[in-house]
């Protein structure tokens, strides 16, 4: 009898991962966050318990299904920036584009999800968790970026002003979308927003981390 090939496999395994997830959004977005069990997401999704858990281990990684492309997100626009792009102008652009496309890593979650959130304090405590995993992710990004030698505090207090700027506009879309704002107007919003909060660092990161050479090919 012949095996499954590879990419079947991993087709599959995608899809039982992406159904789980979306019953697990629905459910919590229904009962609430805290009150929904492990036990009725597997039975709608119709996989064991243990199923769920092998393939989200906390729970609170069912609703923030995105969190690993978030932890990353600022980091990789820092080693992704063109040459002669410095680390602020490659975090603004791509907060721009962000923005633009409704990311859901930058925040346009939608009413419904963004109360489930707002809801939850076990929710909001892993966000604010997340948020300093991006940070420290950027912060070894920015060492990189600048050659800087281990203990070296620059990239660290560079990473915590910009953490702290997406942080602040994050919360700034969440904000609006909670008082009802459709996402073409919080990206108009947000826009302005951006501009005074990235023209505030301006002074200081204009020239920070500005790539001299070519980025590696991805």
């Amino acid at each position: 009898m012949t095996s499954e090939p590879v990419g079947l496999r991993e087709s599959k395994k995608q899809e039982t991962r992406q159904s789980i997830s979306a019953h697990a959004t629905r459910l919590f977005m229904e009962q609430g966050f805290e009150s929904t069990t492990i036990a009725e997401i597997a039975n709608a999704a119709r996989v064991a318990k243990k199923t769920v858990t092998n393939y989200f281990p906390r729970k609170e990684d069912l609703a923030l299904d995105h969190h690993q492309e978030f932890v990353t997100s600022l980091a990789r626009a820092v080693a992704a920036r063109a040459p002669g792009e410095s680390a602020l102008a490659a975090l603004r652009g791509a907060f721009g584009t962000a923005v633009r496309d409704h990311d859901p890593v930058a925040g346009f979650a939608g009413p419904d999800f963004s109360h489930m959130i707002a809801d939850s304090p076990t929710l909001t405590a892993r966000l604010r968790d997340l948020h300093d995993q991006r940070e420290e992710a950027l912060a070894e990004a920015l060492t990189a970026a600048t050659d800087a030698a281990p203990g070296d505090i620059g990239p660290r207090a560079t990473a915590a002003q910009l953490g702290a700027a997406h942080r602040l506009l994050f919360q700034r879309i969440q904000e609006l979308t909670l008082t009802g704002h459709d996402n073409a107007s919080i990206a108009a919003l947000v826009t302005e927003d951006a501009d005074r909060v990235f023209g505030l660092l301006e002074p200081s990161l204009a020239d920070y981390a500005t790539r001299t050479d070519a980025p590696d090919p991805a």
